[in-house]
């Protein structure tokens, strides 16, 4: 089996409800994991938009959500999460907050990756650790990658 993300909310490359973005409620969707391979000692999740600000000169990535150490047995998260898995950790985005942050694109219609990755290890407590360093300390763990993808475009 291969390691897999999805959402019961939306498909690949379709639009997210607006409920997940900034003109809905901002919680975060649905997510399922499957195929986590053996060996994997934590997960990785990662949230982000390469279209910042705007997709026709996009000039950064922006964070929207970062959590790790999930347990390999995590077979997904619910909506709206708050009650996270035994022992996960969380990140700070680039809303300088550690919960989700939904879409919110000031123009244009934006990509957002919804990345997995399988580790052979579990982190250390990295202190809320913004993106790069969390990718820092993943080096050389990741096992398995997969990612699937959102679109939102403001509708006000």
């Amino acid at each position: 089996m291969t390691l897999t993300i999805t959402s019961p909310a939306f498909n690949t490359n379709q639009l997210i409800p607006t409920i997940f973005t900034c003109e809905g409620d901002d919680i975060s969707p649905p997510l399922t994991f499957s195929g986590v391979p053996e060996g994997t000692r934590s997960l990785v999740l990662i949230v982000d938009d390469p279209d910042a600000p705007d997709p026709a000169a996009p000039k950064m990535t922006w964070v929207h959500w970062l959590l790790y150490n999930l347990p390999p047995a995590t077979s997904g998260l619910v909506e709206a999460v708050t009650n996270l898995p035994n022992g996960t950790r969380e990140g700070i985005n680039d809303f300088k907050r550690t919960s989700y942050g939904g879409p919110c694109p000031p123009i244009g219609r934006h990509r957002y990756f919804f990345k997995l990755y399988a580790l052979d290890t579990m982190l250390p407590d990295l202190d809320q650790p913004d993106k790069t360093t969390l990718l820092q300390a993943m080096q050389n763990h990741i096992i398995a990658h997969t990612e699937f993808t959102g679109l939102y475009q403001k509708q006000k």
